[in-house]
């Protein structure tokens, strides 16, 4: 068997080659590592935006765990107090039932019922139906009595252990959604802060844009449609003049300038409005007083510029439904918490027949909600970080109206 050879030791200038290669793929990876471009204000603005939605989502469902959550604790409360009144009813019959039982002893020993009642176990006692049998005379319907509130007892404290078990859950559900509440609106805010003032005074000025030009879209369309009233209005006109000098003999044919009147009209229903951005003012005058619907735009205008506060009813804050919710309660109606069940009350209103005072709603999950004021904007919360202001109803996408 032959000596193994030992290795010979890489010469300098093969060390040279693997040290140039080890510290070019460093280089390459470091610079691959670093390549990934940094997120376009677009991209940042549209995720904050969604993350924003997705938190008012969740605010929203946290509003009704919320209300159930109350509803339940006041049932709970209303139940536990039944339990003791009849715990004191029962109390008081057994008292009276020892007090017959002294009495009966005096006089001819007790009476087998008598002794049953009086039973360390009283429950057991009445859950039997044949004591009944054993109960005569007088002491029947007292004994009677006390079965049917022993009854009752045991099952409001059925009722009552399953209310407080519903009411466990929901706060379980509570708490998970405000924490997924909190996480959403931390992420949209970290993403915030990672851009210089510069670039949010961009966002904040994109979101103007965008506002503009939802005003003068809505503008223009009004008066479009104003325009196309005025112009089927001139054409009914023209019509009955024509039909009224054709039934009096005369000659209908003269009338037909009257359409024509109508032609000139469509420019002013033209684009100029389109073109003209309308300014979006958050203090515009609000509406003289009178009537339910000027109760709920008026204290709507009082709240402009106040803060978003999520599951906020006032006074200082309000998230959407808070806001809405508090308008008609200034006006002595009221609505439930979430804009889901606001929209589920109330009369449905066409977008052509808005009136100030109804509640507008948007998104496909109806999860954000204002009120409407006329000239086709509204008053509405927007979410953390806002103020409430006055905004176009045609920046997001608009669902439907209700009227309460």
């Amino acid at each position: 068997m032959g000596k193994r050879r030992k290795p010979s030791a890489p010469s300098r200038a093969r060390m040279a080659v693997l040290t140039t290669a080890v510290a070019g793929g460093a280089v390459l990876a470091s610079g691959t590592a670093h390549a990934e471009p940094a997120p376009t204000l677009a991209a940042v603005k549209e995720q904050v935006d969604r993350l924003n939605e997705e938190a008012e989502q969740a605010i929203e469902r946290f509003n009704g765990f919320q209300e159930k959550q109350q509803k339940l604790q006041g049932e709970a409360n209303r139940i536990q107090e039944k339990v003791a009144r009849g715990q004191e009813a029962m109390n008081e019959l057994r008292t009276q039932l020892g007090v017959v039982g002294a009495e009966q002893y005096r006089n001819n020993g007790i009476d087998p019922g008598i002794q049953l009642m009086l039973d360390s176990d009283p429950a057991s006692y009445l859950g039997r139906a044949s004591v009944q049998d054993q109960v005569a005379g007088s002491w029947t319907d007292l004994l009677k009595r006390a079965q049917d509130e022993q009854r009752k007892l045991d099952q409001e404290r059925t009722e009552a252990a399953a209310t407080l078990a519903d009411l466990d859950a929901v706060g379980a559900s509570l708490n998970g959604q405000k924490n997924q509440i909190q996480s959403k609106l931390a992420q949209s805010e970290a993403l915030l802060n990672k851009l210089s003032a510069e670039e949010r005074a961009k966002i904040n000025a994109q979101e103007a844009a965008d506002k503009a030009k939802a005003a003068a879209q809505q503008a223009a369309a009004a008066e479009r449609a104003k325009a196309a009233d005025k112009e089927a209005a001139d054409k009914a006109k023209a019509a009955a003049a024509a039909k009224e000098t054709a039934g009096k003999g005369g000659t209908p044919a003269p009338q037909t300038p009257a359409p024509q009147t109508a032609a000139p009209q469509t420019p002013a229903a033209q684009t100029p409005a389109a073109n003209t951005p309308a300014p979006v003012t958050n203090t515009p005058a609000p509406p003289a007083a009178g009537g339910r619907a000027a109760a709920i735009v008026q204290f709507a205008y009082a709240q402009l510029g106040k803060p978003y506060g999520w599951s906020k009813t006032g006074p200082s804050s309000f998230d959407c439904s808070g806001l809405t919710g508090a308008a008609y309660r200034a006006a002595d109606v009221s609505l439930p918490r979430t804009s889901q069940e606001q929209w589920k009350i109330g009369t449905r209103i066409g977008r052509g027949d808005l009136q100030p005072g109804d509640l507008v709603f948007f998104y496909p999950d109806l999860h954000h909600v204002g009120v409407y004021i006329g000239d086709g904007k509204m008053i509405h919360a927007p979410r953390t970080g806002k103020n409430i202001e006055v905004l176009p109803i045609g920046v997001m996408p608009y669902m439907g109206a209700v009227r309460p």
